[in-house]
C-alpha cells in the first residue's frame, strides 16, 4: 500500500508559523527580568486586538506562563487568558468591536497579576514588594497599549510603506523586552548572534546612513543587560564599517565588518582566554557574515523594493511639475500656431466689381480690333456694356430685348456682343461657384484650426497646474490607518470637481470603503476611477469627486413596414466621468440611405465632441461636411450635453420635432424651428438650456412617433398622464402607443430615445 504525501494549503502553514513565532516570542519575553515577570501579557494583548484566534493564543500565554515554574505565577497567568478569551471571544461572536471599553478589560487583566503573581521585589528599588508589583501593572498596562499599534504596524505597514516616529517607538519597546528575554534566556553569544545577523544583512540591504540608527536600535537591549553603552559603540562601529563599502557589493560590506569585529575583540581582551571562549566570541561574527554572504541577490532585491518603492518624496512631485510646465508650454505655443493658421485662412480672397471687371473683359474681347471703337467711346456704348452685364450678371443670360439703346444704336455687331456677353457670364458663374468653394474650404479650414488652438490652450493651461502637497493627505493617511487600511503612498491634488486622489494599496482591499473613508477624510464624496496594477501586491486606486447624478438611459425603435433598417440613429456617449452626451439623428426618407445619413452624422458629432470642440464649431462644422455631400442628404437633429454634477442639459434641436422633459411636477416642452442640417450652408440650430433634478426623464423622438399622435396637443396630454420608473419601459411604452395610433402599421422610422437622472449612490 502506497502512501501519499500529504501537503497542508500554503495559508494554513503560514498561519502555523505566525502561532509558532508567537509563542517563541512569549517564552523568551517571560525572561526578560530575573523573576520571570509576566512581560509575555502585553504581546498577548496585542495579538488579540490585531484578529489571532482568541483559543490558540491563550493556549500560548498559558505555556509560556510555566518558565516562571510557580503554582501561582501560572494561576495569575490562568485567570488573566480566561478573562481575555471570554471577551474576546463574546465580541467577535457577536460582531461587535472593541473600542476604547478594552482599555477597561486592559486593567482588570492587571488584578490577577497584582495579587496573585509571587515577586519578592528588587533590592534596587527602595519600596515594598506590592508597590512595585504596582508599578509593573502600571508598566504592564501602557506596554500592552503601546505593544497593539506596535505589532499592528510590524504586521501591516513594516516592508509596506513608511513607518511614523511613534511607529517606530512602539517597536523599539517590543524589541527591547524581547532582545533582554533572548539574552537572558538564552546568552550573549546567542543575541549576538541575532542581533549581529540582523545588523549586517540591514546595512548590505540599506545602503545608507539608515543603517545607523538600525544598529542603535539593535544594541539596546545588550547596553540594558550590561549596564553601560560599550555595545552602542561597537554596534555603531561595525554598522559603519560595512556601510564604508556597501557600494561594492555585500562581499566587500561583510569583509569589512568582519575585520572590524576581529580587531574590536582584540581590544576586548579575548584572544588571550581560552579556544573555547574565542570561539563563543567570534562565533556572532562568523554567523552574521556567513547568512549575509549566502542570502541571494534576487532576495535582497525584493527586499530593497519593498522597502522603497512607495516612499513618497518631494522630488518626483517637482520632476512632475516641471514636466507638466514644460509640456503646457509646448501646448500652448501649439495653440499659437493654429491661432495663426485660422487667422491665414480668415483672410477674405480679394474681390472685385464683378459688373465692371465683366464688362471690361468683353470690351477687350469684342472691340479690341473694331474699326469703330473710337465712334463706340463717344457715343457711351461701354457705358451700355456695363448696363448689360448688369443685367446678365442678375438674370443669368442676356437677350436682344437687353440691349441698352445706346448699343442698339451704334453698334454694328449687336448679336455678337450678344454671344459674347453670354458666354462671358457662363464662364464666369463657374469660376465664381469655384470661389465660393474656396471660402467655404477656408473658412471650414479657419473654424477647425480655432477648435483645435482652443482644444490645445485648455490642455495647456491644465497642465500647468502644479502638484503641490495637500493638507488633506495627512488627514486622509490617518483615516486609512483608523480603518486599518494600509496605504504606502497618498496623492490628493486638484480641487472641485477636478479632485483627484490617488493611492497605493493592497488589490484585495474593499473600494467601496476606501473611498467612504477618503470621502468623510476629505469631506467630498469620492468614487473609484481606475484601479492600476502595480505589483502582485499593489495598486494603484484613482478616487474622484462623485458626481450628483447618475444617468440611466432608454431605447425603443421600429423601421418603416417593408424596410430592413431603421433611418434613425442614435447616440449614447460619456464625454467625460462628469458629463454624457445623447443624440437622435433623423435621416429624410427612410431605410439604409436614411440610416447612412444619420450614422455619418452621429459619427461626426461623436468624434467632435470626445476632442471637447466647442459646440458652435462642432454644429458648423457638420453642417457644412453634410451640405458638400454630392446628393442632397438632411438630417433632423435632437442633442444634449447633460452635466451629471449640476443636472444642466445643453441642448440644440435642428430641424427635429418636439422633446420633453418629464418631472413629478410638470412636463416641460423642448422645441426648436431650425431646418434640418445639410439644407443650408449657414446654420442656425436652436438651442437651449434646461435644468434636470433627481428622477428627471428626457423624450426624445423621431417625426415618425409625433406624426402618430396627430397633434402636439395630443401628445402632450399623453405624457402628462405617464408615471415613468424607468428610461426603457418609458420609451417601450411611448413607441407601442405610437404604433397603436398606426393601427400596428409603421408609416415612418420610429425611434423613442429617454434619460433619466437619479442620485449617485
Amino acid at each position: 500500500m502506497k502512501l501519499k504525501k500529504i501537503s497542508l494549503p500554503r495559508p494554513t502553514l503560514k498561519a502555523a508559523a505566525k502561532y509558532l513565532i508567537t509563542l517563541v516570542c512569549m517564552v523568551l519575553m517571560n525572561f526578560a527580568l530575573p523573576q520571570r515577570e509576566p512581560f509575555s501579557f502585553p504581546l498577548y494583548y496585542a495579538a488579540l486586538c490585531c484578529g489571532f484566534d482568541p483559543l490558540i493564543l491563550s493556549a500560548e500565554f498559558l505555556v509560556a506562563s510555566a518558565v516562571s515554574l510557580s503554582v501561582y505565577a501560572s494561576l495569575s497567568a490562568a485567570i488573566q487568558a480566561v478573562l481575555l478569551l471570554t471577551v474576546f471571544t463574546l465580541y467577535r461572536r457577536y460582531k461587535r468591536t472593541l473600542r476604547l471599553e478594552r482599555l477597561i478589560y486592559l486593567a482588570v487583566a492587571q488584578l490577577p497579576f497584582l495579587f496573585l503573581f509571587p515577586h519578592t521585589g528588587y533590592a534596587l528599588f527602595p519600596f515594598s514588594p506590592f508597590l512595585q508589583k504596582l508599578v509593573f501593572s502600571v508598566f504592564f498596562f501602557l506596554l500592552s497599549a503601546f505593544a497593539e499599534g506596535g505589532l499592528h504596524s510590524l504586521l501591516h505597514r513594516v516592508f509596506r510603506c513608511r513607518l511614523s516616529s511613534g511607529q517606530l517607538c512602539e517597536l523599539l519597546l517590543l524589541w527591547l523586552v524581547l532582545g533582554l528575554g533572548v539574552r537572558n534566556a538564552l546568552g550573549e553569544t546567542a543575541f549576538s548572534c541575532l542581533a549581529l545577523t540582523a545588523l549586517l544583512i540591514g546595512t548590505v540591504l540599506l545602503k545608507s546612513p539608515i543603517a545607523l540608527p538600525f544598529a542603535l536600535v539593535l544594541s539596546v537591549p545588550l547596553c540594558f543587560s550590561r549596564g553601560n553603552i560599550i555595545p552602542l559603540a561597537l554596534f555603531e562601529i561595525y554598522a559603519s564599517a560595512a556601510l564604508l563599502l556597501a557600494a561594492y557589493g555585500k562581499y566587500a560590506s561583510t569583509l569589512a565588518f568582519t575585520l572590524c569585529y576581529l580587531f574590536a575583540q582584540f581590544f576586548e581582551g579575548v584572544y588571550f582566554g581560552s579556544a573555547g571562549q574565542i570561539i563563543l566570541a567570534l562565533l556572532p561574527c562568523v554567523i552574521a557574515a556567513a547568512a549575509a554572504s549566502i542570502l541571494p541577490e534576487k532576495l535582497y532585491a525584493t527586499a530593497k523594493r519593498s522597502l522603497l518603492f512607495y516612499r513618497e518624496h518631494a522630488l518626483p512631485r517637482v520632476a512632475v511639475n516641471r514636466n507638466r510646465r514644460a509640456v503646457g508650454e509646448r501646448l500652448y505655443e501649439v495653440s499659437s500656431l493654429f491661432r495663426e493658421i485660422e487667422g491665414a485662412f480668415t483672410e477674405a480672397i480679394p474681390e472685385e466689381d464683378p459688373h465692371a471687371r465683366l464688362a471690361e473683359k468683353l470690351k477687350d474681347t469684342l472691340c479690341h480690333d473694331c474699326a469703330g471703337r473710337a465712334k463706340c467711346e463717344k457715343n457711351n456704348v461701354y457705358e451700355g456694356m456695363k448696363k448689360l452685364v448688369s443685367v446678365g450678371y442678375a438674370k443669368g443670360q442676356v437677350s436682344l430685348v437687353d440691349l441698352p439703346e445706346s448699343i442698339g444704336a451704334h453698334c454694328g455687331n449687336a448679336a455678337g456682343l450678344l454671344f459674347a456677353c453670354n458666354k462671358l457670364l457662363a464662364t464666369f458663374r463657374t469660376t465664381e461657384r469655384e470661389l465660393q468653394t474656396a471660402r467655404e474650404g477656408r473658412r471650414l479650414l479657419a473654424e477647425q484650426a480655432h477648435g483645435v488652438s482652443e482644444i490645445l490652450k485648455d490642455i495647456a493651461l491644465e497642465q500647468s497646474e502644479e502638484y503641490s502637497f495637500s493638507e488633506g493627505e495627512t488627514a486622509l493617511s490617518r483615516a486609512l490607518a483608523e480603518a486599518g487600511i494600509v496605504s504606502s503612498e497618498i496623492f490628493v491634488y486638484g480641487e472641485g470637481e477636478s479632485l483627484t486622489v490617488s493611492m497605493t494599496l493592497t488589490p484585495g482591499v474593499d473600494a467601496k470603503k476606501v473611498c467612504a473613508v477618503a470621502g468623510r477624510a476629505l469631506n467630498v464624496p469620492l468614487s473609484l476611477s481606475e484601479k492600476i496594477p502595480l505589483t502582485a501586491g499593489r495598486a494603484c486606486y484613482i478616487l474622484k469627486r462623485r458626481p450628483t447624478f447618475d444617468a440611466a438611459f432608454g431605447i425603443a425603435t421600429c423601421p418603416k413596414q417593408g424596410e430592413t433598417a431603421c433611418g434613425d440613429a442614435y447616440s449614447i456617449l460619456r464625454i467625460d466621468e462628469r458629463r454624457f452626451l445623447i443624440a437622435l439623428s433623423d435621416g429624410m426618407g427612410s431605410g439604409e440611405n436614411a440610416r447612412d445619413v444619420s450614422d455619418r452624422t452621429l459619427s461626426l458629432l461623436e468624434s467632435f465632441y470626445k476632442a471637447k470642440m466647442p459646440s458652435e464649431t462642432v454644429l458648423s462644422t457638420v453642417n457644412r461636411l453634410i451640405a458638400y455631400s454630392p446628393e442632397e442628404t438632411f438630417s433632423c437633429l435632437d442633442l444634449a450635453a447633460v452635466s451629471l454634477d449640476t443636472g444642466d442639459a445643453d441642448i440644440v434641436k435642428i430641424g427635429s420635432p418636439i422633446g420633453f422633459i418629464l418631472s413629478a411636477e410638470e412636463l416641460r416642452v423642448l422645441e426648436g424651428e431650425s431646418l434640418p442640417m445639410g439644407m443650408l450652408e449657414a446654420l442656425h440650430p436652436a438651442t437651449m438650456r434646461a435644468k434636470m433634478g433627481e428622477n428627471d426623464f428626457m423624450l426624445f423622438m423621431s417625426d415618425g412617433v409625433t406624426s402618430a399622435f396627430g397633434s402636439t396637443s395630443e401628445l402632450f396630454s399623453y405624457l402628462s398622464a405617464l408615471r415613468p420608473i424607468n428610461p426603457q419601459s418609458l420609451a417601450e411604452e411611448v413607441l407601442k402607443t405610437a404604433l397603436e395610433h398606426y393601427h400596428g402599421t409603421a408609416e415612418d422610422d420610429m425611434t423613442v430615445l429617454t434619460v433619466k437622472l437619479m442620485k449617485s449612490a
